[in-house]
């Protein structure tokens, strides 16, 4: 038997995650230590209660109280207990003591990341964050090395499951949001206060973390536009359906020019994705991230994006590589900001949009509603008008854009809004991915 030299990994959180990968190092172990070329102990598991239930049945002697004798003493650091404080502390600590760590923590690194890796650098340690973007989609290897020499431009990403689950369910059932909803909460897909995944700021985490790697530029969160799926209603699924598209909330990510100079755009939203369109087949809670490179061309990855077992593989995968750099000696891998490109809010952006409007099923309304439209340089496309009601008929007109600046169409759904032939300004969504 090869006999390696041994790592000691010490866990922070033994929760959906943190129990199945303490689970896997201790039943893989050896074949872990084959493609680590070191042996790799789980010397503890720091928790806040060593009585609360878990989901896996671990070594009570395994568990403390104690994180920081815990991190001081190991040379890997798995963080998986989540939020701000203490996670940011106890990773600055395990970095001090010359540590590698790795973390699924997205909130963390959405916000503190720069003063992590910073730190990091400073001492030749790594920060490895596989699964904080898309849980076990491996995707941040491939920006960060794969791609490191191609120009990425483009990044559309489905990156949040419990999202992707409920629009999802919409388009094929034909199902209401509140209805969807409450079935992920019973499956375990949405939390009982959902806020985070359907208002968007799971994927705006993310968002920031890819755009961050991908454009070698430092984004902080709160420059990622943001809109959650709460609004969009069974109407609004089977308008998409009938132009020939599905609603996915997505986070974009991408190079333009904004006054003159190459720019980064990072957005949330729910989208119109043309059937057609490799994202558009995503089903269930899966995530996707599509990427366009100058030389590589379109790639798409695939996956489970949340799950304990799932996203647990990406952890391990981290530890691996952290363990092979621990035996080939060396400084840690940084991460490349240094390109520093401006980020620009959301009204640079240009892209086609479907409009739809309530108005008053009248003649010269359709005219008033072009004019609107062309005074404020947004020019129509397609237009499919419905009525509704006999005693006082209501027209619902679905207006498909040419592409326009989201400046000029934020200002004309303005004064489509404040205009006499106009009762509601019922949607109005992006379309993405043509």
């Amino acid at each position: 038997m090869t006999e390696y030299r041994r790592l000691r990994v010490a866990l922070l959180g033994a929760g959906a995650v943190g129990s199945q990968v303490a689970a896997l190092l201790l039943r893989h172990g050896d074949e872990l230590a084959d493609r680590a070329g070191a042996s790799l102990e789980l010397a503890g598991i720091a928790v806040r209660n060593l009585d609360a239930p878990r989901d896996v049945d671990l070594p009570r002697e395994l568990f403390t109280t104690d994180a920081e004798s815990l991190i001081l003493g190991a040379d890997i650091v798995i963080e998986l207990i989540g939020g701000i404080e203490p996670a940011r502390t106890n990773i600055l600590q395990a970095i001090g003591s010359g540590a590698d760590v790795v973390t699924a923590n997205k909130a963390l690194l959405a916000t503190h990341g720069p003063e992590l890796f910073e730190a990091a650098d400073r001492v030749g340690a790594s920060v490895y964050y596989e699964a904080a973007a898309a849980g076990a989609i491996p995707i941040i290897r491939p920006l960060r090395d794969s791609l490191a020499g191609d120009r990425v431009v483009r990044i559309m990403g489905i990156v949040n499951g419990t999202t992707n689950y409920i629009l999802d369910r919409m388009d094929t059932e034909g199902a209401d949001f509140a209805d969807v909803l409450a079935d992920a909460q019973r499956l375990g897909y949405a939390e009982a206060d959902p806020t985070a995944d359907v208002e968007g700021y799971d994927a705006a985490q993310k968002a920031a973390i890819l755009a961050s790697l991908a454009f070698h530029t430092a984004v902080p969160l709160d420059a990622v536009h943001r809109e959650g799926i709460s609004s969009i209603t069974a109407s609004m699924i089977e308008e998409a359906r009938s132009a020939g598209f599905v609603i996915k909330l997505l986070a974009v990510c991408e190079r333009i020019e904004a006054n003159g100079d190459e720019s980064i755009s990072v957005r949330v939203y729910p989208a119109l994705v043309p059937q057609s369109h490799p994202l558009a087949s995503v089903h269930g809670a899966n995530n996707a991230v599509f990427v366009e490179a100058e030389a590589a061309g379109s790639l798409m990855f695939y996956g489970a994006g949340a799950g304990g077992v799932q996203t647990a593989s990406a952890v391990l995968g981290d530890v691996v590589s952290a363990a092979r750099r621990h035996i080939a000696g060396g400084v840690g891998v940084g991460e490349s900001t240094r390109a520093n490109m401006p980020i620009v809010p959301i009204g640079h952006v240009t892209t086609r949009y479907q409009i739809t409007l309530e108005v008053a099923d009248a003649p010269g309304v359709l005219a008033t509603v072009a004019g609107i439209l062309s005074d404020g340089g947004v020019s129509v496309a397609t237009v499919v008008q419905t009525v509704e009601g006999e005693a006082e008929p209501t027209a619902r007109l679905i207006i498909g854009t040419h592409r326009a600046a989201e400046s000029a169409l934020s200002a004309t759904v303005d004064a489509l809004a404040g205009s006499s032939v106009v009762e509601r300004v019922v949607s109005v969504l992006r379309v993405e991915g043509e």
